[in-house]
């Protein structure tokens, strides 16, 4: 948890946010979005509950003071009241409520259940928001090819073997930038990844990442290298940080035309499950693997088909050239004379 949100919260959650850190063993990242959001939550609570004047804004009301007196006297009505609150007042997007609504639920999951500090659970009847599972953007197969050639420079062995992996192993930007050297295991052609929650994954290198690696290590820099565990290194010759690869693939993003919003190095992601699951027939459980998802759920995104498929399988069909009937053409009749 970082510094200055871990001195802002009560010792209750900061307990709260330790075992998510070392017993769920969730990302850093992930337990501040989670006391966040009960920062947020505590703050709207006060200022609902008259404890601090209605003048007080929102982001000086301090909840290190929160106890478990406190927290005992919310109810259930309290958290629907915040739901419409961040719906309403905040215009919080249907995916936001959902994550907010998650992190109540976990909060007072653990007070109940796992530390027994509750006897009633205020969110056992909160539903989380449907949120709409929008199509990810992606690039073309032709786009994806055109953003590797498009790569110059200096780095470009460098900047090429990312742009690889990202678009052939469909890994995430804090599992690229944490790979090692002793990461790539040559005698099976695999990468050991570690993924969210600290989760080790193996992913297959096809002959492209093998040679883009290869090439890149032929050029690596050797000499006052300060992490010569990491593979990818910056030019001040330590490990590549996040921010860094954002810039790199940003710039080639745009030098062939797609640099507008919408496209991100979580879209490179995005690109190789859907190549991987258009072009290759692969089985959405084995791409759930490769990717490194939890739920099915969230690999099920990527079956989406496009209008050429959906084409081609509409002109499969064995009845597609059958037309219908011609009519018969009726015969004139003669008008009767008068």
């Amino acid at each position: 948890m970082s510094f200055s949100i871990k001195n802002e919260m009560s010792a209750i959650v900061q307990q709260y946010a330790m075992y998510l850190r070392n017993i769920k063993g969730l990302s850093a990242k992930t337990v501040d979005n989670y006391c966040m959001d009960l920062r947020t939550f505590f703050r709207f609570l006060k200022h609902y509950q008259n404890i601090v004047p209605k003048s007080t804004p929102l982001n000086e009301i301090t909840v290190q003071d929160i106890d478990l007196e406190f927290i005992r006297s919310i109810t259930t009505n309290d958290i629907f009241e915040f739901m419409n609150y961040v719906a309403d007042e905040r215009s919080n997007m249907s995916s936001t409520r959902q994550r907010k609504s998650s992190s109540l639920k976990s909060f007072f999951n653990y007070l109940t259940i796992h530390e027994k500090l509750l006897e009633v659970n205020p969110t056992e009847n909160l539903t989380p928001p449907k949120s709409k599972k929008a199509l990810p953007h992606f690039l073309s197969l032709e786009q994806s090819i055109e953003l590797i050639n498009a790569v110059d420079g200096p780095d470009q062995e460098r900047d090429r073997c990312m742009l690889t992996l990202f678009l052939n192993c469909g890994m995430r930007l804090s599992e690229l930038v944490s790979i090692n050297i002793s990461d790539v295991l040559r005698n099976n052609n695999t990468m050991r990844i570690l993924g969210k929650g600290n989760k080790e994954r193996i992913v297959y290198l096809n002959q492209a990442c093998l040679d883009a690696i290869d090439g890149y290590l032929a050029v690596r820099p050797k000499d006052g290298v300060i992490d010569r565990n990491a593979l990818f290194l910056s030019s001040r010759k330590q490990r590549i940080s996040p921010k860094t690869v954002q810039f790199i693939v940003k710039k080639y993003l745009e030098k062939i035309g797609l640099g507008g919003p919408g496209y991100s190095v979580h879209k490179l992601r995005h690109t190789a499950a859907t190549l991987m699951y258009r072009y290759g027939d692969v089985d959405i459980r084995v791409l759930q693997d490769i990717l490194g998802h939890e739920n099915l759920g969230t690999t099920e995104i990527y079956t989406h088909t496009s209008d050429k498929q959906m084409e081609a399988a509409v002109n499969a069909n064995p009845l597609a050239n059958m037309s219908p009937p011609k009519k018969k053409q009726k015969k004139a009749v003669p008008d009767e004379e008068t």
